[in-house]
């Protein structure tokens, strides 16, 4: 009976003396980027992938790719105008001359930089560099 009396004791202190443990869940919190990024992609399937397809890749030489696309990565501007303003005239991607029309789509600042964000961030592209409403809204339209 001692035994089972002092085995009884030992476990009750153990358990006493043992850290409550609580089962966490590890969420796993978004950048702004990344929530930019998702933002933009329901834009661009609502906006954008008519013309430029789901996969980026465009229409050759008709509606010009953006995935993979130097002039998206290299012509930051110039392609956060486009989206803001719509484009008209000659353009060069990757080697290849488009010259067409891109209608305003009527997408708020914050909306244009959703949109750069995922494509700049898609279909092989690659850009650390998060664009802001702010940089979007300093873009002012170009007289041709």
């Amino acid at each position: 009976m001692k035994i089972i009396s002092l085995f009884i004791l030992a476990n009750l202190f153990f358990l006493s003396t043992k850290e409550n443990k609580q089962n966490y869940t590890t969420v796993k919190q978004e950048t702004k980027l990344q929530q930019s990024i998702k933002r933009g992609k329901e834009i661009y399937v609502d906006m954008c992938a008519t013309c430029h397809l789901p996969n980026g890749k465009g229409v050759a030489k008709i509606y010009p790719p953006l995935a993979k696309s130097d002039y998206l990565m290299k012509k930051r501007e110039a392609s956060i105008q486009a989206i803001k303003y719509g484009l008209k005239g000659k353009i060069v991607v990757n080697g290849v001359t488009y010259n067409g029309n891109m209608a305003s789509l009527g997408l708020y600042e914050d909306e244009v930089a959703d949109v750069m964000n995922y494509i700049t961030n898609a279909w092989g592209n690659k850009n650390p560099k998060m664009v802001t409403k702010e940089e979007v809204k300093k873009i002012q339209k170009k007289e041709a």
